[in-house]
């Protein structure tokens, strides 16, 4: 996910986040489990990964949403008028048994997953779903939160309560609270579904994802670096494959052999493997499910009131409607296909120039651009890659976050994981006060989902003591031999950042109630904090304090430095292109209202209306689409990853105008207005009051070359 957060959304229609405290008193019932028990240990409490197996999840989590259940019972059966406190905070104090048991069983389902965890997801999913509906759709507990929010004590609550009481009302309403019984019934009957269908969806794409292609000769390593065949080698070996090379079927392996190598008839093979997941017409084909998937949403929509669902998603984000995104995504994709013409042609006509007899196809997209890129540039991946090791660049983002922010990160041996290749750091300010604790699991592993993202096993909160974050970043990097070091390409070096500002927008949080905390804001505000992290990896600090030779321990030389930076702006129309499709073609998919679709042909005429090069292809397809079909998290919403980049380049704009990505006061007002105040107010506020000003798109177009509007 250039995710992307990874947020345990089965109950985020009743709270966006839940925090262990173990120091608050519960309706559980009595029981050994160690799911359902308050967190204990150190640094306020731990998941006990080391205690728990698949056994356990089931009765942990029928209990647990029994538990909330009876703590909803207990606000609506309060005596005397609803208050804030005995409605909006009981509320926001319900579901933490559940929550806790969510987080662990999250953390299975999307590193650890088996054939049994998959089973037991497909049965839990539409009880969730119910158990949301029969919360939202509580006309006592709706009654009371409505009271609050319309009552004349209102206007006395300080502006943090005035929000946390129109979040709730807002969710409520939203959801379907002022339906009719009928509408309400139906309304249920379509989540039950939906949960099922995301659920088949996200395990289809799993099965096609633990594919791989092998390699037995050497000569079909032609033109891949040592370290890349090194990896395949050892992703062969843990698979019982001696002797031979893998390319598994994520982009972490996928985009790396498409750069480097010269067999052009493996490349079309790996390239065809890659974009084909969830579309091979076999039992793991997602296609029928986005079409009932789309249908279900389109009927959603129009009980709750709305248009299309795209107008129901985007009604409290920053961009308010499916309009104003659409204007966004269509004032950049003009130009940006025209640098796609322009990147093509320096690419045939080197193909030319080398006599290689063939028209660019988007197999030969990657090697020929990097091709390009070092002729133009003097520069190339291979190059780069010996100075991107990836536990220097870890240490590199620590560095950054204590020039900014006065961050300290230290190892720990005392905190239970789920897996061994699982690491923790306990992160304190600098006066050694505990922020939080930061879970890294780098590598790829049979079981785990594709992509990069970031977790919240629990948030921060001062509402029922002073309880500290702890949160998880997740890669898919391939794990060399014992003893090898990792090397990452430049682009997954800036994934690790993005993923990394998720983490600090959670570490950096400083709200007294959890479900305001952290990245629990809009998801067109959300990628902001990590877009803009991702500025620092091409910093000269960063390159020269931790990127380092492999083999020599030297620092990259400064004219590679000044290579990288004047290269910087290279490839954007490819970046740019290939993530707006994907993201006009989520926004139109769910403008088409209850019109029924054929996904692959909506995809194919869409795409051929937009004019999209032939060269390419969307980042993700429909029917591997993740982000967008595997639960409503990104759905009509994945444009927001550029509509927060116009946010990204704004903001480091503001650092550059000072002369120093480094500037205390921006970096300190930053973290004053941004990355400490979670949803405690609205996000254009936050950002003006960061910048001064509202955003302005010149500085994106800026940031990708392209030209600016007059």
């Amino acid at each position: 996910m250039r995710i992307a957060v990874a947020v345990l959304a089965s109950l985020l229609l009743i709270q966006s986040a839940f925090a262990a405290d173990p120091t608050s008193p519960e309706t559980s019932l009595s029981t050994d489990s160690p799911l359902l028990a308050p967190w204990t240990g150190p640094y306020g409490g731990l998941p006990a990964f080391d205690k728990v197996n698949s056994d356990h999840f089931e009765p942990a989590l029928l209990t647990a949403m029994g538990t909330l259940l009876d703590e909803i019972d207990a606000i609506t059966q309060t005596k005397g008028k609803a208050t804030f406190e005995n409605t909006i905070e009981a509320y926001e104090n319900s579901g933490r048994q559940l929550g806790r048991v969510q987080s662990v069983y999250g953390v299975h389902l999307s590193t650890l997953s088996t054939p049994e965890l998959r089973a037991l997801q497909q049965r839990m999913a539409p009880k969730q779903a119910e158990l949301r509906d029969q919360i939202i759709q509580n006309p006592e507990l709706f009654a009371r939160i409505e009271a609050v929010y319309n009552g004349k004590k209102f206007d006395k609550l300080d502006p943090v309560q005035q929000r946390l009481t129109w979040r709730a009302y807002n969710r409520f309403v939203r959801a379907g609270a002022s339906l009719d019984d009928d509408a309400k019934t139906r309304l249920s009957e379509i989540n039950q579904e939906l949960a099922s269908v995301y659920t088949t969806f996200g395990q289809n794409l799993m099965a096609d994802e633990e594919t791989w292609i092998v390699l037995t000769s050497e000569e079909e390593l032609g033109g891949l670096s040592d370290s890349l065949v090194g990896n395949m080698a050892a992703d062969a070996a843990a698979k019982g494959l001696e002797g031979q090379w893998i390319v598994s079927n994520t982009r972490s392996s996928v985009d790396p052999f498409l750069t480097q190598s010269t067999q052009r008839a493996l490349r079309e093979k790996v390239w065809r493997a890659f974009i084909n997941r969830g579309d091979n017409g076999d039992a793991h084909d997602n296609n029928a499910n986005i079409t009932v998937i789309l249908a279900l949403r389109a009927e959603r929509a129009q009980l709750l009131g709305y248009a299309t669902h795209a107008h129901w998603r985007l009604e409290d984000a920053m961009a308010k409607t499916p309009e104003n995104a659409m204007a966004l995504l269509e004032a950049v994709w003009t130009p940006a296909v025209a640098r796609v013409v322009e990147e093509v042609a320096d690419q045939q006509a080197l193909a030319n120039s080398e006599e290689a007899d063939i028209t660019i196809a988007p197999w030969d997209y990657r090697f020929y651009q990097e091709k390009v890129r070092k002729a133009r540039y003097d520069v190339d991946q291979d190059e780069i890659k010996p100075y991107m090791q990836l536990e220097k660049l870890r240490e590199g983002m620590f560095w950054v976050a204590g020039e900014l922010y006065n961050l300290q990160f230290a190892l720990v041996d005392d905190v239970p994981v789920a897996h061994p290749d699982i690491r923790v750091w306990e992160v304190t300010n600098a006066d050694d006060s505990h922020v939080g604790l930061w879970f890294f699991d780098p590598y790829a592993r049979t079981g785990k989902r594709s992509g990069a993202w970031m977790n919240s096993y629990r948030s921060q909160e001062r509402f029922r003591g002073n309880t500290t974050t702890i949160v998880s970043n997740n890669s898919n990097f391939v794990k060399g031999a014992e003893g090898t070091v990792v090397l990452i390409s430049s682009d997954d070096a800036r994934t690790l950042f993005h993923e990394f500002g998720h983490a600090l927008h959670g570490l950096l949080s400083s709200v007294t109630y959890p479900s305001q905390s952290g990245t629990n804001v809009a998801r067109d505000y959300v990628e902001f904090p990590s877009q803009l992290n991702e500025h620092w990896l091409l910093t000269p600090e960063v390159l020269s304090k931790f990127a380092v030779h492999v083999e020599t321990g030297e620092a990259i030389p400064n004219e590679l430095v000044e290579k990288i930076q004047a290269a910087s702006k290279f490839n954007q129309g490819f970046q740019t292109v290939e993530y707006l499709s994907s993201a006009l073609m989520d926004m139109k998919m769910h403008l088409a209202g209850s019109t029924p679709i054929d996904a692959d042909a909506f995809e194919r005429d869409t795409l051929t209306t937009l004019g999209m090069p032939s060269e390419l292809v969307m980042r993700h397809r429909t029917p591997q689409f993740a982000h967008v079909f595997s639960g409503d998290g990104y759905s009509a919403g994945y444009y927001s990853y550029l509509w927060a980049d116009t946010l990204t380049a704004d903001a480091a704009e503001a650092f550059h105008e000072t002369g120093s990505m480094y500037d205390d006061t921006v970096a300190q007002a930053l973290r004053q207005y941004v990355l400490s105040v979670g949803d405690t107010v609205d996000p254009a506020e936050a950002f003006r009051a960061f910048r001064g000003r509202d955003v302005q798109i010149d500085a994106l177009m800026r940031d990708r070359g392209f030209p600016v509007p007059e």
